[in-house]
């Protein structure tokens, strides 16, 4: 389904259930419309079962944009979409409560220790299913029902860049600091976007969280 959403957006809902496949469909298509080098798309925005395509109305229209999208829906229904494998991703994470407070009360909620909350959480490989909230935020999923949380019922005015954490079947790393109201578990050093190589994480991307000490974290070039 492709519908005109503003005078110079459309989305293309490519299915209603989040799944890698879909993950792969949205990723796929993405590919092929960077690869085409259409002067009238001006970025994509790719998200759980969506893809929403700015262009340039004075150089195409939305009856333009459609069919051009309708002939890459149709290339790729043709062939068995598998998407590209996508990068792995580590991350190295000090887990600790000085960098993630919420790691303690977690763990006394779930009935675990808190080292097997880490396990639990850094033993998986997450998919990137989505891309939003701030540059260079990826929405990972899926995390061990063992350790799903809600959102904080209050938010955080203020959350350092780095912090990972989960919300519900979701975790994530928070590329600056910002508000947020997830739980926070850890922190990262890793930089998650810059203005030259922008997200690190691309839709259909891996990520895997490595443990790493304090002294690691801190020789990475992480704060406290």
């Amino acid at each position: 389904m492709i519908d005109c959403v503003s005078e110079n957006s459309a989305l293309v809902t490519l299915g209603r259930q989040i799944s890698p496949r879909l993950t792969a469909r949205i990723a796929a298509l993405c590919d092929w419309l960077e690869q085409q080098s259409f002067q009238w798309l001006i970025d994509l925005v790719p998200s759980y079962t969506t893809v929403l395509v700015v262009y340039d109305p004075m150089q195409l229209d939305f009856r333009g944009v459609k069919q051009c999208l309708n002939n890459g829906l149709s290339l790729l229904q043709q062939t068995t979409v598998q998407g590209r494998p996508g990068t792995v991703h580590e991350i190295p994470v000090y887990y600790a409560p000085e960098t993630g407070p919420d790691l303690g009360e977690l763990a006394t909620q779930k009935g675990l220790s808190e080292s097997r909350v880490i396990e639990l959480h850094s033993q998986r490989e997450y998919q990137v299913y989505a891309i939003g909230f701030m540059p260079g935020f990826g929405f990972l999923g899926t995390v061990d029902p063992q350790i799903q949380a809600p959102r904080k019922a209050t938010p955080r005015a203020l959350v350092p860049a780095g912090s990972v954490a989960i919300a519900n079947e979701q975790t994530a790393i928070y590329p600056k600091a910002s508000p947020g109201g997830w739980q926070l578990i850890g922190r990262s050093p890793a930089v998650m976007f810059d203005r030259q190589n922008l997200s690190r994480f691309r839709i259909g991307d891996r990520v895997r969280f490595v443990p790493v000490s304090r002294a690691d974290y801190l020789g990475l070039g992480g704060r406290l």
